[in-house]
């Protein structure tokens, strides 16, 4: 078998279980903060959830597939390394990005909805009180 072909097949098996693992724990974390943000409505939260996971997978399990092909061919197995940490060095790159960008949209949601929540008078109004004829 082509080590170039044994390099591809590596690439693919980390950066999908890699790009699984950051998706299971943004979904299981991030859920949390949506049943905050959505003021307890679990189901709401569950369905955002779910679609952030989606779009996850989706655009990094596109950017893997993209980053696979490779013009040079691999000769040795110190070439398979070298490929293999540079290919999964980016793929790590994007997830890592890819999850700040989610963990900041989620706080950013939480921190609107906090302030919301804020802007609501502690006390019901007990009435209004006409204005004076000096004010």
């Amino acid at each position: 078998m082509d080590l170039t072909v044994v390099a591809y097949v590596i690439y693919l098996l980390v950066s999908i279980a890699l790009t699984i693992w950051v998706a299971r724990t943004l979904s299981r974390n991030g859920r949390v903060f949506l049943a905050d943000v959505l003021h307890g409505n679990e189901k709401l939260a569950d369905a955002v959830n779910h679609l952030l996971v989606v779009g996850f997978y989706l655009v990094n399990l596109g950017f893997v597939a993209l980053y696979l092909s490779d013009d040079d061919t691999i000769g040795d197995t110190r070439g398979v390394f070298e490929a293999l940490s540079t290919k999964l060095g980016v793929v790590l790159l994007v997830l890592g990005v890819m999850h700040l960008g989610n963990v900041y949209v989620l706080s950013r949601i939480r921190r609107r909805g906090m302030l919301e929540r804020e802007q609501v008078p502690p006390v019901a109004p007990q009435g209004w009180v006409a204005p004076t004829a000096g004010a």
